[in-house]
């Protein structure tokens, strides 16, 4: 009788072992689950393809969705219409630095407003910025050959330089990206870039660039040391927390938010998710043993901990910091942050539309945790009235 009881307790303890591994096996496949909290309209997801051009999809992305919400319908804005006239800005520093500075196809948010402000907006249709025969934007001949041509008046043993240089490299980039055009017909009506973005309505006063760092004091403004802020567009500094809480109050209250942020890091996947899993503990939190787990390739370790939500590192002030003065954070992508989301275990992300073509398990979207937010952000963009009271009130925008 005793035996039949151990033996029948034994197969209903070892039914249950395997109907727990059945159901962890479940669960690690299912990978990531997603559910949208909050989706504010944007749209559609472009493909800056092979250029360094992030900084302006993201910014037209930006503006786009700002029309949306003021319920003025849906464009389609030129980003190469915003490269060209920055290049071309940016290039005429460069010369007068001779060559002591940063010449490169990146960019930033403030160069999107400045364009704005400076020179207007056009639609896609008045300038693709597509003229070598192909679909998608593929700058490598052009950076070469841009970067040549200024490198060469810029670093020239020259007494001094002729009055049409500035022609020679707008020749260049007319070639690749198109004319960018005095006037053009839209809708049936006529404008130049200026009366079309004035017809727009997108004042470039309304966007404020926010960041957190503890290298300047906090609640004022300074230029964030990287090399695509070549026009020294200045950013208010806060702390992390209300770094964080204008976003949040961003998106509840339906503004979307221009994200620059660091996209090599290791939890930053090619497939749809950021997050920052704490590696020191990567036997412990994808539950195999220390000796496999120190035999995994970096490959290896990179995809265990993105395969499933695991908890993060705690991010603090400090080692933001530290990432950002040790060159661990560094410049590297423009996009746009629109709605939040909340995994299978409720924890939140943002959900990002990236400027990759239909990349990833989410089709261009990405969905990035707040610790990764916290840590790995340069900057973002967001129109002033999105953000809380008190906080406006320490920044003195009320």
């Amino acid at each position: 009788m005793k035996k039949l009881l151990f033996t029948a307790v034994l197969g209903m303890t070892a039914l249950s072992m395997t109907a727990q591994e059945k159901n962890d096996s479940i669960k690690e496949e299912e990978g990531f689950i997603f559910t949208t909290v909050k989706e504010i309209p944007i749209t559609s997801i472009k493909n800056q393809n092979r250029s360094s051009t992030c900084w302006s999809f993201s910014g037209m992305g930006f503006f786009e969705a700002e029309l949306l919400r003021q319920g003025k319908g849906e464009y389609d804005l030129s980003e190469m219409f915003v490269v060209h006239k920055t290049m071309e800005d940016r290039a005429e520093r460069y010369v007068r630095l001779h060559g002591d500075a940063s010449y490169s196809p990146g960019g930033s948010f403030y160069d999107a407003i400045y364009c704005l402000r400076n020179y207007g907006l056009v639609p896609q249709e008045a300038m693709p910025g597509i003229m070598y025969g192909d679909t998608l934007p593929v700058h490598n001949e052009l950076d070469a050959v841009a970067g040549a041509y200024v490198n060469a008046i810029a670093k020239g043993n020259f007494s001094k330089l002729t009055p049409v240089w500035k022609k020679g490299l707008s020749a260049i980039y007319d070639t690749y990206l198109g004319t960018c055009p005095d006037k053009f017909t839209y809708n049936g009506k006529e404008y130049t870039p200026k009366t079309f973005a004035a017809e727009l309505g997108l004042n470039p006063d309304d966007y404020v660039s926010i960041t957190s760092f503890t290298h300047h004091p906090f609640y004022t403004k300074f230029a964030i040391e990287i090399q695509d802020n070549w026009r020294n567009g200045e950013s208010w500094n806060l702390p992390l927390d209300e770094f964080m809480a204008i976003i949040d109050n961003a998106i509840d209250k339906g503004y979307t938010v221009a994200w620059g942020a660091d996209v090599s890091e290791q939890g930053f996947t090619r497939d749809g998710i950021a997050v920052v899993p704490d590696a020191s503990k990567g036997a412990e939190l994808t539950g195999s043993d220390m000796a496999k787990w120190t035999g995994m390739t970096a490959a290896d370790k990179r995809k265990e901990l993105t395969s499933r939500p695991l908890p993060e590192t705690n991010i603090t002030q400090e080692l933001r910091q530290t990432g950002f003065d040790n060159w661990e954070t560094t410049d590297d992508h423009g996009v746009l942050i629109y709605g939040l989301a909340k995994d299978q275990n409720g924890k939140p992300y943002y959900i990002v539309k990236n400027s990759w073509g239909k990349a990833g398990k989410y089709n261009g979207i990405w969905y990035a945790s707040k610790a990764y937010v916290q840590y790995k952000t340069i900057n973002y963009l967001v129109n002033k009235n999105a953000i809380p009271k008190e906080i406006a009130k320490k920044m003195g925008l009320k």
